[in-house]
């Protein structure tokens, strides 16, 4: 299995570690006269991408146009930034393939269902903030999932991103070869979110593995979908499994979300509620009222740390410029 066309997986590791920009790792952008983020009606020479985004310090994507506008309004409250019931542009407007917020530093994307619909943003969303002079980026992906072995509405922080045999990779065919990339997210953010749950006190959130599929019928062992050549008593085999090797929901984006957010240098977590156990069954049974109330608690979840974060910052600002007016002079 060889690295990616271009760059070395391990090199560039090393990098994103060490240093707080985000990265690409394409050097034909160097010679481009224009990069035109075409999905999201955007471009470096059509707009001011640093004037734009270039105080953007926290990114939060997820599937749902409606549910990004929605977390918009709820952080601009969380955060008196703006009154939460006010109008928020669009600023993809001109496409109806992906939507995008903004308010202060926290940028809310849609990304549509699965793992080529999530890659298209991703490849342009990192663009985007390389171009934008972005640094010090946090980002989330906030979702729905199928849980396992627990009671609906319960949030999961991914601590590993696994594919449908429970190894933790991402494998996509490049020019005819097969390429595999790290899965790992940011372990120290999930511990983040978890105490955040615990301060909220609101709903239950564990830390467990995350299967991602290609398939929401088939592949996740499903019953009811077109096709199904297995049994009932397939089904609970695989899943027992997939429980036994520490996997605790199942969605079909969090694989290469992970591994194009490390190859990146962005700090990332993974943070789902699920909406079932899937081991009990396969269809969602709970009213419009209850799904809406769990799918709100990943962006409580994550508003929460982003809040606590940017306190953290603002106290350190002042502590670093009382130092400054304190020192003395020679």
């Amino acid at each position: 299995m060889a690295p990616g066309p271009g760059f070395s997986d391990e090199k560039n590791e090393t990098l994103c570690e060490s240093e707080s920009t985000v990265y690409v790792h394409n050097p034909h952008l160097d010679g481009m006269k224009d990069d035109i983020l075409y999905h999201f009606n955007l471009g470096t020479s059509t707009h001011n991408l640093p004037a734009m985004f270039g105080d953007v310090k926290f990114v939060c994507v997820g599937g749902s146009p409606w549910r990004m506008k929605s977390f918009i309004e709820y952080i601009a409250g969380e955060l008196s930034l703006e009154d939460p019931k006010a109008e928020y542009p669009n600023i993809c407007a001109g496409t109806d393939r992906y939507a995008m917020y903004k308010i202060g530093p926290v940028l809310s994307v849609s990304h549509g269902m699965g793992i080529p619909s999530i890659a298209i943003m991703l490849h342009e969303l990192i663009k985007l903030l390389y171009h934008a002079r972005c640094t010090d980026v946090t980002i989330f992906r906030i979702g729905t999932s199928g849980g396992l072995g627990l009671e609906p509405g319960t949030v999961v922080v991914t601590k590993q991103s696994v594919d449908a045999t429970f190894l933790p990779r991402l494998e996509q065919v490049i020019l005819g070869n097969t390429v595999v990339r790290s899965t790992d997210l940011d372990q120290g953010l999930a511990e983040e979110l978890l105490q955040c749950s615990k301060d909220l006190g609101q709903f239950e959130t564990v830390i467990g593995n995350t299967m991602c599929t290609m398939d929401f019928y088939e592949g996740q062992a499903r019953l009811d979908g077109a096709f199904c050549s297995y049994t009932e008593k397939d089904k609970q085999d695989y899943l027992t499994k997939a429980y036994e090797s520490g996997v605790r929901n199942i969605e079909m984006e969090s694989s290469v979300f992970a591994a194009m957010c490390k190859l990146s240098g962005l700090k990332a977590a993974v943070v789902c509620v699920t909406l079932l156990d899937r081991q009990k069954g396969d269809q969602l049974i709970s009213s419009h009222e209850v799904l809406h109330s769990y799918q709100q608690r990943p962006q409580i979840l994550v508003g929460h740390l982003i809040k606590k974060m940017l306190q953290t910052s603002a106290s350190v600002a002042v502590l670093d410029k009382k130092t400054v007016l304190q020192a003395p002079t020679t």
